[in-house]
């Protein structure tokens, strides 16, 4: 089994409230200490099937433009996703299977490129707008019993599961692969970065926060009964732990390296950025409304989330 980054996204950050505060509050967080940001999504080239996990943001989604009081951004490209996965040497035709941890469009953003795969979707996101229209989808309802501490879980092929893991999402999910007595755990923004799973902290994104503190404690469970590789879609910290095939140890935290952060000014479109799920308020698509003359209760039309998660594009 051969598994890889495909990395599409660098030098983003997440800030401390945002990583640390779901259940405490943000503003228990000092918002200047920033965290390594990333985006990337990962491959599984078992010698007989190529399995994506996840499939990044779609072609052409404008990069953010944060500043001082962003909680969260993304970061620059590095090229699009299926660009990122032709530079592993792997062509859309090849992909036999995808793997969705969730509807957010930075794991879901290009499915539609790979038409031939099936596409195994928890049942639960089967009706989010960013999932409509798609080929060959296969729903996915955790048949197969328990995994581990897990409750719910569905085989994929030998040695790759799909489990089912609520919180972040209602239907969120992460995906583990076996393979030389490892487990690599690649996880649907159960945590941003590491040292969330380390300070045993949810952040401020979810759909169902009791279920998220659900997931997060049999993910702790997990980690620190199992060799388990931990692979973040946000962080750096994600291909560093696979290429360097370090166990997580929640008893010894990796030390931590904070974001280097500019802030450079970039001619303002108008537009503006949801962090979350991906979502593009434009005002020439809602009267010539701009986004600051919203009111301060508006909601993403998608994923529900605040102004204060979006940044200007």
């Amino acid at each position: 089994m051969k598994i890889n980054a495909v990395k599409f996204r660098k030098d983003g950050f997440y800030s401390q409230p945002f990583a640390f505060g779901g259940e405490e509050g943000a503003d228990k967080f000092d918002i200047n200490i920033r965290y390594r940001g990333s985006l990337q999504n990962y491959v599984i080239d078992t010698g007989k099937e190529v399995i994506l996990v996840d499939t990044g943001l779609p072609a052409g989604f404008p990069e953010e433009s944060p500043d001082e009081t962003s909680l969260a951004y993304t970061g620059k490209n590095i090229c699009g996703y299926v660009d990122a996965l032709a530079a592993l040497g792997y062509k859309p035709e090849q992909v036999t299977k995808i793997l969705l941890t969730h509807r957010h469009s930075d794991h879901s953003g290009e499915l539609r490129s790979f038409p031939d795969a099936k596409k195994f979707i928890n049942a639960d996101e089967l009706q989010a707008d960013e999932l409509q229209g798609l080929t060959n989808v296969v729903p996915v309802t955790f048949t197969d019993g328990a995994y581990h501490n897990f409750p719910e879980a569905q085989k994929i092929c030998d040695g790759v599961w799909m489990i089912k893991a609520k919180g972040h999402t209602n239907g969120n999910s992460l995906v583990i692969a076996e393979d030389e007595g490892l487990y690599y755990m690649f996880q649907g923004d159960i945590t941003y970065v590491d040292e969330a799973l380390y300070e045993n902290k949810l952040s401020v994104v979810f759909d169902d926060l009791a279920a998220a503190r659900v997931t997060m404690d049999r993910v702790r469970e997990f980690v620190s009964k199992n060799p388990t590789v931990y692979l973040s879609t946000h962080s750096p910290q994600g291909y560093e732990n696979l290429e360097a095939k370090r166990v997580m140890d929640l008893n010894n935290p990796v030390p931590t390296k904070l974001a280097e952060v500019d802030f450079p000014k970039k001619e303002d479109s108008g537009k503006y950025v949801c962090s979350i799920c991906g979502y593009v308020y434009d005002p020439a698509e809602h009267d010539g409304v701009a986004f600051e003359d919203l009111p301060e209760d508006w909601r993403c039309p998608r994923c529900k989330q605040s102004k204060d998660k979006f940044n200007k594009a």
